[in-house]
């Protein structure tokens, strides 16, 4: 899986949107911006000036799809 630092140029053009399974405890959480070319950026919502990934977006919609699936699921 590609993954690599984004500028910060570029990160401030990021649409960033927080996990919508982030409560409003301050827990660690993870932000989106889907409207960067060509990439996805993936950053830590505690960090926002901090360093991000990108991903291709074809592999950022397959790791959704395992999440959805349950494939990262941990049993109690």
């Amino acid at each position: 899986m590609e993954a690599a630092d984004l500028t910060k140029g570029a990160l401030e053009k990021g649409a960033w949107r927080t996990s919508s399974h982030s409560g409003s405890g301050g827990g660690g959480c993870v932000e989106v911006a889907d409207n960067l070319p060509g990439v996805i950026g993936v950053r830590d919502s505690k960090n926002r000036s901090g360093p991000a990934l990108r991903f291709a977006p074809d592999v950022w919609r397959a790791f959704i799809a395992e999440v959805k699936s349950g494939s990262f699921d941990v049993a109690p």
